[in-house]
């Protein structure tokens, strides 16, 4: 970040210091204003969706037995033994199923709830195996996949899936759990709420590390079985020939916001995916070879023709909710500052791509009413949890507004499109807040 802004011309730098600063500590706060006879609405994310997994934040040491290995082996331990009763030693294991990539999960109002919200579905270690031993599966060690601990807590957590295993829905069910899309548990998330927030960061890591492990099943240098090591943290190949370590992937994308050279509009795009009036930034995957910047300028030219120069870093979100042969992406955001303004767009990749004025975009973020479709979600997951199933597009909720149609929205605030976008909007805002917080002027190096 620091060499970037060394980068900019004079003029621009000293405006976008501040606004850097604010955006390297991941603390977004917005205001959007409805109208006069309607709320005001808050948006403060202390860290991005599927961002802040307190869970991984520090591996204990191999002596410790909340380590992955340590923790691999009390666990093995454990599953050879015929009496439940006896798995008391320290420490104590939960255990998160996933069925095709859906985590189990509960719905309820915890404390300090005054609506419905979920919370994954934890069960134990011996619960976990009786579920399995029924359906006639013996659970394993090499099955389960380590995701971490909390320093204050003498338990460790586990992911597994158990797509195989279609009896255990009705089992679930009769417990009031439920296996629900991430998509769905991503809007349905109160981002104001740092558990629910954090349950998510965490739900979100345990799904890109199980779809590692079902799309590397083989080696890619001689086609062996690979087998899970250190706890599903990495895989080896099986070949004594061979025996290549295979890391989980990410796959980096850059998502960005074009800019005109006055800083009054802001190129946006659909795509034929999107749902109706939704229009978002630009993305792409980086390419072998490539910069993060180059990239940027490559994507941009090529969906819409138009020539990007100044790219400055925003902000990074890790994507865990795209296609299971995409196990985890990794969102890297960008402003971009365009050279040219005639569009072109490849049809091939995008619907339509259009320049909207910073008035235009206000609107939006307005108007969509992204708190209600958070509630909305909550309310579509209690009821599948009870075993009520409601079809409901809960995208149209994202736009009502007294029962008026907006021409445009873009995505909520659990996408960092969302904040590429408000951050750009209300940049001024932003900037007038970071004057009267009295922060120290020119150096970025403590952040």
């Amino acid at each position: 970040m620091i060499v970037m802004l060394s980068l900019l011309s004079s003029s621009t730098s000293s405006s976008l210091l501040s606004l850097s600063r604010k955006l390297c500590l991941q603390t977004f706060t917005r205001t959007f204003s409805r109208s006069s006879s309607s709320t005001t609405m808050a948006i403060n994310l202390q860290s991005h969706a599927f961002a802040g997994n307190s869970l991984r934040s520090k591996t204990p040491k191999p002596e410790d037995p909340r380590s992955p290995i340590t923790a691999l082996e009390t666990l093995k331990t454990q599953l050879l033994d015929a009496n439940p009763h006896h798995q008391l030693s320290s420490p104590s294991f939960k255990v998160l199923p996933f069925l095709k990539g859906r985590p189990l999960a509960a719905s309820g109002a915890g404390p300090g709830d005054s609506s419905p919200n979920w919370h994954l579905g934890w069960i134990s270690l011996a619960d976990c195996k009786g579920y399995l031993a029924n359906s006639g599966v013996e659970l394993s060690g090499d099955s389960m996949v380590y995701l971490g601990s909390w320093p204050e807590e003498d338990v460790v957590y586990w992911a597994i899936d158990v797509s195989g295993e279609g009896g255990l829905v009705p089992e679930f069910g009769s417990k009031q759990l439920c296996f629900v899309e991430l998509r769905t548990l991503m809007v349905a998330t109160d981002w104001a709420n740092a558990r629910a927030m954090g349950e998510l960061a965490v739900a979100g890591h345990a799904r890109a590390l199980l779809e590692w492990h079902s799309v590397s099943r083989f080696c890619g240098h001689c086609g062996e079985k690979t087998v899970p090591m250190e706890a599903g943290r990495r895989k080896q190949c099986s070949n004594e020939l061979c025996k290549t370590r295979i890391y989980p992937r990410v796959d980096p994308v850059v998502i960005m916001l074009v800019i005109d050279r006055e800083n009054d509009r802001a190129l946006l795009s659909r795509q034929s995916r999107f749902v109706p009036r939704m229009w978002s930034c630009l993305a792409g995957f980086i390419e072998p070879g490539e910069s993060l910047e180059e990239a940027v300028r490559r994507e941009t030219w090529e969906e819409t023709g138009i020539e990007v120069g100044e790219v400055i870093y925003h902000s990074s979100q890790p994507w865990p909710v795209g296609p299971s042969s995409i196990p985890c992406q990794l969102m890297v955001g960008f402003h971009a500052y365009a050279k040219s303004l005639e569009i072109n767009v490849d049809k091939e990749e995008l619907e339509d791509a259009q320049w909207h004025s910073r008035e235009d975009v206000k609107k939006a973020l307005t108007f969509a009413e992204y708190k209600k479709a958070q509630e909305t979600a909550a309310v579509r997951v209690e009821q599948m949890c009870k075993g009520v199933e409601k079809g409901q597009n809960l995208a149209a909720d994202f736009n009502v507004e007294s029962g008026e149609l907006t021409p445009m929205f873009i995505p909520g605030p659990f996408a960092i499109a969302h904040h590429l976008i408000s951050s750009w909007v209300y940049q001024d805002a932003i900037n007038g807040l970071q004057a009267h917080s009295k922060e120290p002027s020119g150096s970025l190096s403590n952040l």
